[in-house]
């Protein structure tokens, strides 16, 4: 049997033929006073590593690595249950609270853009923010798929101040990575039962758990934000419901052995940290 393909890559995820709206007419996003999601702002894992995002409006700077995500995943539903728009001022990240905004620039430029969070991500070993096709495109780097950024909280009726490129090495932080703890997931269950829902029937064998949620929405969100990647083996990805915790998995396989060879290709691929756990 040939080995699994894993799809994914950012030079066939553009509009194609080309965009439906003229994309240097969009205006930035506006900043406004807007209440926290319910669920999106719970602790989750994703990969084996667990954040815990911020649950409060507060100033957030850092420099990181800026991905961009477009059509594979244009129409499908955000972390926040928001329809996912490639044309929209819009952008991903781990830990900042839903919905806010930031400012990103690109100090290769100079240029900047202020976007909307409302989803979660990118999981990719190293990066800082996922942003629309719309906001790469301004930002000048979609034929290379992620740059150095700049991300800095803008809160509603503060002035945005002009961008100041500053210069440092690839990578670097101007404030600490995103907070982690040991397991919050379980202690958010506890605390935040979701009803009661039948068990997923996919099987028994050894599974790679790719993310853990205490809501089933967030867990669904991933799981499809997975299929666009995984190409073939995303028949394989499940939500397993059992004691108000949604844990997307990918299986099953037979032994132990192969759910690590597979989880080795995630890791090359993706830089994935998938666990495998028994069923």
């Amino acid at each position: 049997m040939p080995p699994a393909k894993f799809g994914g890559g950012y030079k066939d995820d553009g509009p194609g033929d080309g965009p439906a709206i003229d994309p240097d007419t969009i205006p930035d996003a506006v900043p406004r006073p807007e209440p926290l999601h319910r669920f999106a702002n719970n602790p989750y894992s994703v990969f084996g590593r667990h954040y815990v995002p911020q649950r409060e409006f507060k100033p957030y700077k850092a420099r990181g690595i800026g991905s961009w995500y477009g059509r594979r995943y244009h129409g499908q539903k955000t972390s926040s249950g928001e329809i996912y728009d490639m044309y929209a001022m819009t952008a991903a990240h781990p830990v900042l609270p839903i919905p806010s905004y930031v400012r990103v620039t690109n100090p290769a430029n100079g240029k900047s853009v202020v976007v909307r969070i409302n989803d979660r991500g990118p999981f990719h070993a190293g990066r800082e923010i996922d942003l629309s096709w719309t906001a790469a495109y301004k930002l000048g780097y979609i034929g290379q798929g992620s740059t150095l950024v700049e991300v800095e909280s803008v809160l509603p009726g503060h002035a945005l101040a002009a961008a100041v490129p500053r210069s440092g090495n690839p990578g670097t932080q101007s404030e600490p990575a995103p907070t982690v703890t040991e397991d919050p997931i379980a202690a958010l269950a506890a605390a935040e039962p979701e009803p009661s829902l039948p068990q997923v029937q996919d099987g028994r064998g050894h599974f790679l758990q790719l993310g853990a949620f205490g809501n089933r929405d967030n867990a669904e969100a991933l799981r499809m934000r997975l299929a666009r990647e995984l190409g073939e083996l995303s028949g394989k990805l499940v939500v397993q419901a059992n004691g108000g915790l949604f844990r997307v998995q990918l299986g099953p396989w037979p032994d132990a052995a192969a759910a690590q060879l597979a989880g080795g290709r995630l890791r090359e691929s993706f830089g994935m940290a998938p666990v495998v756990v028994q069923r």
